[in-house]
C-alpha cells in the first residue's frame, strides 16, 4: 500500500493523501483581494489529486505584504473573496490551507511582473516603510524601522484576526510562516535580530514573538483546525539560525498548539551558497522529525511519485510538499499515484476517468 496515497488525520481533519501543494507567490491580488486567477490556479491542484493545497503567503496587515499584489486577510471583504475558492477546492476532494505571513524587512518590493528588479519600491511609487526586529536591511532593500514593543501586540492581534477570518471562510489548515527571511524568521535569527529587550538575545527571547503568535492563532482556530508552522531549517550562513535552533523552537511551538512543522531552508540572507539537488532540504525535515517526534512535512525539488514515496518510507517526513512540479503538471497527484501503483480510482475526477491508465 502506498504511504504517499494513504490518508493523514490531524485533529479534526483527514487529508486524502500526503502529496501536497506548497505555497507559491503569484502576485495577482488587488489590494489583497483574490479573484478569478486564484480560483482557477488553486482549484486545479485539487482536481489534479492534491491532498492539501496551501495558498501563497497571505499578509495579515497591508504592510505585511511582500509585494503590493500579494493576497491578504486583514479585512472581511478579503475573507469573503476566499469563500468560493475554498468551496471549489472542497468539491474537488481537496483541502485548502492558508499561509499567514508578515514580510517584515523583505516587504515593499516590486512584483516580478513589474520588471523593476528586486529592490524596494520608493515611497513615492506606492512603497511603504518596512518594520523589522532591528534596523538591519536585507541586502539591496531599504533599511527597516525597528519595531517598538507595543507594535508587536498589534502584529499578534493581526495574526489572530486573520486566523479567525480564515476559519469563518472555511479554510482547513492555518500555516504560520516563520521561514524564508520574513518577519517571524527575522526575530528568530541573530543575523537579523540585535534587540536587547525581551525579544532579543537568547533563543528563548528571539522565539518569544513566534510563540505568542502560535498561541494566538491556536486560540482563534479552536481545537479542531490543524495549525502548521513553516521553519527554515538553516540560514545557510555562519552565525545564523540552524537546525538545532529549529528543533528546540519547534518543540516549544508544539507546546503552544502547533501540529506539524513544514521544513524548508534559507531566505534570511542574500547570496547564500545552497547545495541544491533533488530533495536537498529533506535532511533538515528528517532531523526535526527524529528529534521532536512530531509530524513533519518536507519540500524541495520533489518531481516524482517514487521520490516522494521514498521520503515517507525512509521516515524523513509524514507528508511531502511540492511547488514547481505542480505548476509544470497540475495533475501531478494523478501521475504520481500511477507511478507508485496506488489505487487511484477515487482520486480521479469522473470527468477525467477516460484518460486514466489501465
Amino acid at each position: 500500500m502506498s504511504l504517499l496515497f494513504s490518508p493523514l488525520a490531524i485533529r479534526g481533519k483527514v487529508f486524502r493523501n500526503r502529496l501536497w501543494v506548497s505555497p507559491m507567490g503569484i502576485n495577482s491580488a488587488d489590494d489583497g483581494m483574490v479573484a478569478d486567477w486564484h480560483h482557477v490556479h488553486l482549484a486545479q491542484f485539487a482536481a489534479g489529486g492534491a491532498g492539501l493545497v496551501l495558498t501563497e503567503a497571505t499578509a495579515v496587515l497591508p504592510e505585511g505584504r511582500i509585494a503590493p499584489q500579494d493576497a491578504g486577510l486583514w479585512s472581511d471583504q478579503q475573507r469573503d473573496a476566499w469563500i468560493p475558492i475554498i468551496d471549489a477546492v472542497h468539491v474537488r476532494g481537496g483541502a485548502l490551507g492558508v499561509q499567514l505571513s508578515h514580510s517584515g524587512r523583505k516587504g515593499s518590493v516590486w512584483s516580478p511582473f513589474a520588471n523593476r528588479g528586486n529592490g524596494s519600491i520608493p515611497l513615492d511609487e506606492s512603497g511603504w516603510v518596512t518594520r523589522a526586529p532591528s534596523a538591519i536591511a536585507y541586502e539591496g532593500h531599504a533599511e527597516p524601522v525597528a519595531l517598538e514593543g507595543a507594535e508587536l501586540d498589534g502584529i499578534i492581534a493581526a495574526f489572530s484576526a486573520a486566523a479567525r477570518r480564515a476559519i469563518e471562510a472555511g479554510f482547513d489548515v492555518i500555516e504560520i510562516h516563520a521561514a524564508h527571511g520574513y518577519l517571524l524568521h527575522q526575530f528568530l535569527s541573530p543575523l537579523a535580530n540585535s534587540r536587547e529587550d525581551e525579544y532579543g538575545g537568547t533563543l528563548e527571547n528571539r522565539a518569544r514573538l513566534l510563540l505568542r503568535v502560535v498561541r494566538a492563532v491556536r486560540n482563534a482556530a479552536g481545537p479542531a483546525i490543524p495549525v502548521f508552522v513553516r521553519f527554515s531549517g538553516t540560514d545557510w550562513a555562519e552565525g545564523g539560525w540552524g537546525i538545532e535552533d529549529t528543533v528546540t523552537v519547534a518543540n516549544w511551538t508544539a507546546d503552544c498548539g502547533a501540529d506539524l512543522f513544514d521544513i524548508s531552508t534559507g531566505g534570511l540572507v542574500a547570496h547564500q551558497r545552497i547545495p541544491v539537488s533533488p530533495g536537498y532540504q529533506a535532511p533538515f525535515a528528517a532531523a526535526v522529525k527524529r528529534e521532536t517526534g512530531h509530524l513533519v512535512a518536507t519540500v524541495g525539488l520533489v518531481t516524482g511519485g517514487n521520490q516522494a514515496e521514498e521520503l515517507l518510507i525512509s521516515g524523513t517526513a509524514d507528508a511531502v510538499f511540492a511547488a514547481r512540479e505542480w505548476l509544470r503538471d497540475p495533475h501531478f497527484g494523478l501521475r504520481a499515484a500511477c507511478e507508485v501503483d496506488a489505487d487511484s480510482t477515487a482520486l480521479w475526477p469522473r470527468q477525467y476517468v477516460p484518460a486514466r491508465p489501465r
